[in-house]
């Protein structure tokens, strides 16, 4: 029997925070191994399978790599996988674009901009 079970790969390979979460990704229906949907936290993954998930809303399209031993920091992470997951190009002017892609909020000055262009008050 050759491969780490689902639930606590996703765990090391940081694609969800606990290893309880990823056991309510996988049985939410939101984890497909080579296609095909995983039922059961338990399903075994070796390196060249690839994983689709979709934590926290977003999709995720990974290849396994190597089995972790345990979670450690990103880095060390990042080793586990190769990162396929498509890249969604980004509109300019959209909610997403510059310094809003990097997770800043607006300041009270980008707000009052973003109105006075609206025409608001």
């Amino acid at each position: 029997m050759e491969g780490q079970r689902l639930d606590k790969w996703l765990y090391c390979a940081r694609l969800a925070k606990t290893r309880m979460g990823a056991a309510r990704l996988i049985e939410e229906g939101k984890v497909r191994v080579n296609g095909v949907r995983a039922l059961k936290p338990s399903r075994l993954v070796a390196p060249g399978n690839v994983v689709t998930a979709m934590p926290s809303g977003r999709l995720r399209v990974v290849r396994v790599v190597a089995a972790g031993t345990r979670r450690g920091p990103a880095s060390a992470a990042r080793v586990l996988y190769e990162d396929l997951t498509p890249q969604v190009p980004v509109e300019p002017g959209s909610p997403r674009d510059g310094d809003r892609r990097k997770g800043r909020r607006l300041t009270k000055r980008d707000r009052r901009r973003t109105d006075a262009l609206r025409g608001g008050a």
